[in-house]
């Protein structure tokens, strides 16, 4: 009885949570985190929801709940807590992460480096729980919602920029961070200011950098790709390895137009990425079915 109620109050809190009802969210994930107090992942989606609402100081109880046996970085980038940045208490935890990635993982060559670039991934997608519900609104009925416009001037305006140049002054303090410096998540870090920045010449003038630590087995190759394919799109062309979408005539996503698509998983297979089909089928529930060859 206890674990049907624990499963019904989590799935209702999650689909609550993504309709965007954030009071009926804390509702369901409280009634599920009083019904199972140890289960951590209850105590963390409780968390994001109190951080999404402001409730900063709730948060961080149930945050040093859900982090009790956690030893990753993930949640030091989760823009659902961004909210929480600002208190003193943020710092202690993101030392306690690190602390403890550190003793389960490795030491990191630049601690510092890497907290730095985690707090850019967060800033950066801070915004994005609104922005998803204007894509979902555009997909149903087919505009985009007045609100929309004043966060993403915010995103642009003030999250965009701010990161950029934040971003450059760290990689000329430090260098362009590596898997091998800052870790594979903190490393993503300058791969996604550059592909959100709104002037594609940032990304032309940082690409040779991006693909060296992608071939070089020290950045990622899919964010590679998703530049690459960004820039070709931008420019009018194909792109090359498929990741980049747009709206179709039924306002369904699809992938834009792809350079010799029949080729295209050997060219993936090239960087370590995995078939276009399942990436499609799993980003976007797109059914890729163009036979694929080799040259």
């Amino acid at each position: 009885m206890l674990t049907s109620t624990l499963c019904f109050s989590q799935a209702d809190g999650k689909k609550l949570l993504e309709e965007g009802n954030l009071e009926g969210a804390m509702n369901a994930f409280g009634q599920a985190f009083m019904a199972n107090p140890s289960y951590t992942e209850t105590a963390y989606q409780l968390t994001k929801t109190l951080a999404l609402m402001n409730q900063v100081d709730t948060a961080f109880y149930f945050l040093n709940a859900a982090l009790q046996d956690d030893n990753s970085l993930i949640r030091l980038a989760d823009f659902n807590l961004y909210s929480l940045t600002t208190s003193p208490k943020w710092k202690a935890i993101e030392d306690r992460q690190i602390e403890k990635f550190q003793s389960a993982h490795g030491q990191l060559k630049n601690p510092t480096y890497t907290k730095a670039l985690l707090s850019i991934i967060m800033k950066d997608q801070s915004l994005d729980y609104y922005v998803d519900f204007a894509k979902v609104e555009f997909s149903e009925k087919g505009h985009i919602p007045h609100w929309f416009y004043p966060i993403i001037f915010l995103k642009n305006e003030f999250i965009t920029n701010q990161n950029f140049e934040e971003m450059k002054s760290l990689i000329k303090k430090y260098g362009w961070p590596t898997y091998s410096m800052v870790g594979k998540l903190a490393s993503d870090a300058p791969l996604l200011v550059i592909n959100h920045h709104p002037d594609d010449q940032v990304r032309k003038d940082y690409l040779p950098m991006i693909k060296e630590a992608c071939e070089s087995g020290e950045g990622s190759c899919i964010e590679y790709a998703k530049i690459y394919d960004r820039i070709l799109v931008n420019d009018g062309q194909p792109q090359f390895y498929g990741m980049q979408f747009e709206f179709n005539a039924d306002r369904k996503l699809v992938p834009a137009t792809i350079e010799s698509p029949e080729y295209v998983d050997q060219r993936r297979k090239a960087i370590g990425l995995e078939p276009l089909k399942d990436y499609l089928k799993r980003r976007i529930n797109f059914n890729f079915e163009v036979a694929q060859k080799e040259k």
